[in-house]
């Protein structure tokens, strides 16, 4: 035109239904690699189940321990009167897991403010929980936390390390694993000073328990193997569930695709079908009339 504008012409099928395909191809390429992410969660559930149950009777076994060591001698639990409050939050290392985090956060805010503690510290396990946890006006140490369950060994020393360097430099410490347990929700079990929800415990057994130590040097004994073990299964059971809710996460997020595909299908095969009516006018209109034999 005279203006010098250029005319925009709407794409054609052709060119449309070449984008739809383009976008189905990444669309799939997508589902595949979700498809592979979530597969891979199960079989990382089923096995960690095999490890949290027995890490769980582990931890029945020396709580019964402690309870018949304490029906007879009460007065060996430790005071927990000026002591600093350590909650350990165990999120996830990886994402695709829905409000996992989140769901953390929230319940430490709550525990923070139940509890009413002064000189609270957090230690943060997981990479994607410490995203969120950047206006937390609480002293936090952060880790890394597992993406398998082979990884656990080296997260567990390293919390270890962090609550020894805690002790060391503010004193005794109440420590609080906050943590998902499956069906049980979010959880916010004390740890240290161990053994305070087994105070006033019946006597089962007519004499108190044989022991090489006194009863003070057998539970700190005893203690320093229910630490290990009571951290080990909060971890089995927040992995568990980190992978549970991912493969939940992903199922759903992998309908949403197919649905979304079989959509881009049934547009693509409409354009396919104007394109051949297209093609068929066209041929139609170029096509020679005959003439008949009356015709000048």
């Amino acid at each position: 035109s005279g203006s010098g504008s250029v005319a925009r012409h709407k794409p054609s099928n052709m060119t449309r239904r070449r984008m739809l395909q383009n976008h189905l191809r990444s669309m799939t390429e997508i589902r595949s690699v979700m498809n592979s992410m979530k597969t891979q969660a199960y079989m990382e559930t089923r096995k960690l189940v095999r490890f949290t149950e027995a890490q769980r009777a582990v931890v029945e076994s020396m709580e019964n321990v402690a309870a018949e060591l304490l029906s007879f001698y009460p007065e060996i639990l430790p005071d927990v009167a000026d002591s600093t409050t350590v909650f350990l939050v165990i999120g996830s290392e990886r994402g695709f897991c829905g409000d996992f985090n989140r769901t953390l956060l929230q319940h430490l805010e709550s525990a923070v403010d139940a509890l009413q503690l002064p000189a609270t510290t957090v230690i943060a396990v997981g990479t994607k929980l410490h995203q969120l946890l950047d206006d937390l006006p609480l002293p936090l140490i952060r880790l890394d936390g597992p993406s398998v369950v082979e990884e656990t060994t080296a997260i567990l020393n390293q919390v270890v390390e962090q609550l020894l360097a805690v002790q060391s430099d503010q004193g005794a410490v109440s420590l609080y694993g906050l943590y998902h347990a499956g069906e049980n929700g979010v959880v916010a079990q004390r740890l240290l000073p161990p053994f305070q929800h087994l105070q006033h415990q019946p006597q089962r057994f007519p004499h108190p328990p044989m022991l090489n130590l006194t009863p003070s040097e057998f539970l700190v004994e005893l203690t320093d193997q229910y630490l290990f073990a009571a951290l080990n299964q909060m971890l089995y059971a927040s992995l568990t569930e980190e992978n549970h809710q991912r493969v939940a996460h992903l199922d759903e997020a992998v309908r949403h695709l197919d649905a979304e595909s079989e959509d881009l299908r049934r547009q693509s095969n409409a354009l396919r079908q104007e394109e051949i009516t297209e093609e068929i006018e066209i041929i139609l209109l170029n096509a020679p009339v005959e003439q008949g034999p009356d015709a000048d």
